[in-house]
């Protein structure tokens, strides 16, 4: 059975190494896990290009990256609840009726989460670094976790309408408000700071918004390279990294693949090796 991870640009995906660990630890060796670069605009055609016939051969998922997730949304004959909440699609399962979309980045932040502050963990308040598609998922994961009030930092506060929309739609309606990056500090936004995410490069976390943003109780890094991101090097809180966020998307996806339970640990291992990481994580 094949799967695959698609997304321009896509050497830098952990996803081969975090799933090819799975399969070898669980002695799937008719398993195998590749990476295609796939351009905008491409998908569509290029799914065709695996074929249609079922029960399928060979090709059983995919995993969807950057640029194509709303492409795979509308190519799935069929979407998740979840999926239709982000309004995003990052796997593709092969069924009898053609290719099932679902999202596991959303429940994927869920668990980041849970796993590091604790199964109980729950968020009034949250601050998101960051207006574009992935504060989008991180802010519905953050309303999955009970925050009623989400405040988005953006550098261009006029353009992050979609992101504010998109996260609005959860079922508890949380109130969603946008301030500058630039200037916004913890003692602007409403209703405090029990949990920051950030969804900006490790470049952009200048001094000033470490400074800023480090002390929440919750910081969750969604950038795993490099490792430690600065803001992750300085909380003094607990610390939630965009590694974390990798191994448990990835875990949903290969059991929505094989339908087998995820080894994590495996996973988690393979992912630290590749990037360096000499202390391994205590999760």
């Amino acid at each position: 059975m094949k799967c695959a991870v698609l997304g321009d640009p896509i050497d830098h995906s952990l996803s081969p190494v975090l799933h090819r660990a799975a399969y070898a630890e669980l002695e799937m060796s008719e398993w195998s896990y590749t990476s295609t670069r796939v351009a905008a605009g491409a998908l569509a055609s290029h799914v065709e290009s695996l074929g249609g016939d079922w029960p399928p051969s060979r090709w059983r998922g995919l995993s969807v990256t950057m640029p194509l997730k709303r492409e795979a949304f509308e190519l799935a004959r069929s979407v998740s609840p979840r999926a239709r909440l982000v309004g995003a699609v990052n796997t593709l399962v092969r069924s009898s009726h053609g290719w099932v979309g679902d999202n596991t980045d959303l429940p994927g932040a869920v668990a980041a989460i849970r796993e590091r502050a604790g199964a109980e963990a729950a968020c009034a308040s949250g601050v998101i670094l960051g207006a574009g598609a992935t504060a989008a998922s991180t802010g519905l994961a953050l309303a999955e976790l009970g925050a009623s009030r989400i405040t988005l930092l953006a550098r261009n506060p006029g353009a992050a309408g979609e992101t504010i929309e998109m996260i609005s739609r959860h079922p508890s309606k949380p109130i969603v408000s946008v301030l500058s990056l630039d200037s916004a500090a913890p003692d602007s936004v409403s209703g405090g700071v029990d949990a920051v995410v950030s969804t900006i490069p490790a470049k952009a976390q200048t001094a000033e918004v470490v400074a800023r943003w480090a002390s929440a109780p919750v910081v969750f890094d969604v950038v795993y390279d490099p490792w430690p991101s600065p803001l992750l090097e300085a909380t003094s809180g607990v610390a939630v990294s965009g590694l974390d966020l990798l191994v448990h998307q990835a875990g949903l996806q290969f059991e929505l693949f094989t339908g087998r339970p995820a080894p994590l640990a495996a996973m988690r291992a393979a992912g630290e090796k590749a990037l360096g990481i000499t202390e391994p994580s205590p999760a």
